[in-house]
């Protein structure tokens, strides 16, 4: 079974106050929140995670959910830590205060993603598509819709869905055939059939509130005729309550690999009431401000089920006994083998580089405006979203490994993050979605700038460390500068291929690269942090050894991905 979940408070303590070299949190909030405060609520949150949503993960895998008579059921103790999660205000807390939340800035809000996923993800997803929902309503709503649906969003009373995927109509937004009609009302009918409904239906609140992407008549071709709509699974009465059910009805739900948990669900609108959010025609443009928002929220989840994987592996090879250890007195556990203590590492330090790219990329949002680093904040939502999700599936692969034979038996559930890790390279963008967006609307359209100025700030890490006497701070400095090289070499031949078959023929190869250079860097600043100390203690220790493995493990791979690159499409 599942190990205790364990709350990384010291690595977040590390990421908020020292690792950027300053408090990172009070800096983007204009000390409106401390890295002490950040810190506090890490900490009351990872109580509340493991131990409210962390006990309901194999619950959620091995009961799943299911349709009776129209109706979505949720696992056994769904409904009951749903009400707690709304009560402890974790839904209000993170929403904006545009949208009348609490307004917890990125960094922190990055943290309490991870810890969400990492305790349960199939649960999670209920509150990602919720936050996403209200970022989209907050920035396109009109008063109307605000009062009657954000607030209720933003209070937990209601949950939210983003309905894009239809039959014929995938990544291929612009083939969307579901139709929205005016009324004489103002209100639309909406017709169609949606299909992977991430909490599409559910009865742990009273009412879901979907978001859906359709087309209007006379609208031209394209993406560039679709519209937003709110459509409510009921009609609030006159008093905003649920009222009349609305014509959406639960075809289907999805027998999956993994997240068995979160109920994935074919939607048929039969002319359904709906609502239209911002411009007609201004449908993609509202809800990119929600699948931003997942995006970035993959990247957490990303980071939350590598380390329940890593938690369970570790827990795993430090308590099991099998052979002699090279090296090691007898009795050792299978931890000290080598081959094992290298799998070990090579989760944890691409755990860390994960979690500490997540705060940052909360950090470059906090600060988007009052220091202009939108640019880049959007640059790495493609890399973060990519990547870390791509190396979760590579994480908790490893962490059956870890296990041997007992790993592939579905009773020590460590194949449970495995099949539930799946799925993030695909939705939210497939992984060449990421790094189409990546090579097209970022590093072409301004021709490497923002590339350069990640390099550039890279190299002034590099300097740091040359500062620092001691050998890790000196490997780890040759081989970041050795990376940004290659990486430097990597972007310029994308500029070269331009909008080619070439450029977006590897452009998944170029999306890993620059994930895995950003992860080295991260590991850069944390072992600048670490030598600032007058004594290094066990911890950070451990950072080093962490920093140093990712170096000579990881990061050469961005030396093997820039040559592919320049290769560009082969055949």
């Amino acid at each position: 079974m599942a190990s205790d979940y364990v709350p990384p408070v010291d690595d977040y303590r590390f990421l908020f106050g020292e690792a950027f070299g300053l408090d990172l949190v009070a800096r983007g909030t204009g000390g409106a929140f401390s890295a002490e405060d950040a810190t506090e609520i890490i900490a009351g949150a990872g109580e509340f995670a493991a131990s409210v949503l962390a006990p309901l993960e194999t619950v959620g895998d091995q009961e799943g959910a299911r349709l009776e008579d129209g109706q979505v059921h949720l696992p056994a103790g769904f409904a009951e830590a749903y009400r707690a999660f709304v009560e402890a205000g974790w839904i209000s807390a993170e929403a904006p205060e545009s949208a009348g939340g609490d307004g917890l800035p990125g960094s922190i809000r990055a943290g309490l993603g991870e810890l969400w996923n990492a305790s349960n993800a199939a649960f999670a997803l209920c509150w990602l598509l919720t936050a996403g929902q209200i970022h989209a309503l907050d920035a396109a709503a009109s008063d109307q819709l605000r009062e009657t649906y954000l607030t209720k969003l933003v209070s937990g009373e209601w949950t939210g869905t983003m309905n894009l995927t239809e039959p014929d109509a995938g990544t291929d937004l612009g083939a969307i055939r579901t139709m929205a009609t005016p009324r004489d009302d103002g209100s639309w009918g909406v017709r169609g059939q949606k299909i992977f409904i991430t909490w599409g239906d559910h009865d742990i609140a009273p009412n879901i509130v979907h978001l859906v992407l359709a087309r209007t008549p006379d609208a031209p071709a394209g993406a560039k005729g679709l519209s937003l709509f709110v459509v409510p699974k009921f009609l609030p009465d006159a008093a905003g309550n649920p009222g009349e059910r609305n014509a959406v009805t639960t075809v289907a739900i999805e027998h999956k690999l993994g997240i068995h948990g979160s109920p994935t669900c074919v939607l048929s609108y039969e002319d359904a009431t709906g609502y239209l959010v911002g411009e007609v025609g201004g449908g993609l443009a509202g809800m990119f401000v929600m699948m931003n928002s997942a995006r970035a929220g993959m990247g957490f989840q990303a980071t939350g089920i590598s380390d329940r994987a890593y938690q369970q592996a570790r827990a795993y090879a430090d308590g099991r006994l099998q052979g002699a250890v090279q090296g090691r007195p007898a009795g050792a556990p299978i931890a000290e083998h080598p081959d094992v203590r290298r799998l070990l590492l090579s989760m944890q330090s691409r755990l860390f580089a994960m979690r500490a790219l997540g705060v940052y990329l909360g950090d470059l949002f906090d600060r988007a405006h009052a220091d202009g680093t939108q640019a880049l904040a959007e640059f790495f939502v493609p890399i973060l979203k990519g990547w870390a999700t791509e190396d979760a599936v590579a994480l908790t692969s490893d962490a059956i490994q870890v296990h041997g034979g007992m790993g592939f038996i579905e009773e020590t559930g460590v194949a449970q993050h495995y099949r539930d890790a799946r799925i993030m390279p695909i939705y939210e963008g497939t992984t060449a979605i990421q790094s189409n967006d990546l090579i097209g609307r970022k590093v072409l359209r301004d021709g490497g700038a923002v590339a350069e100025q990640l390099f550039g700030q890279i190299s002034s890490t590099v300097s740091e460390l040359r500062a620092l006497a001691n050998p890790v701070a000196a490997r780890t400095a040759d081989r970041l500068e050795r990376a940004v090289a290659s990486a430097r070499a990597a972007t310029a031949s994308v500029l070269e291929f331009g909008p080619s078959r070439d450029a977006y023929g590897v452009s998944v190869p170029y999306l890993m690269l620059l994930g895995t250079l950003a992860g080295g860097w991260m590991h850069g600043l944390a072992v600048v942090a670490v030598l600032r100390h007058a004594t290094q203690d066990e911890s950070d220790a451990a950072r080093l050894t962490s920093a140093d493995f990712y170096g000579a493990h990881h990061l050469p791979r961005v030396h093997m991905l820039a040559e592919t690159v320049a290769a560009g499409e082969v055949g």
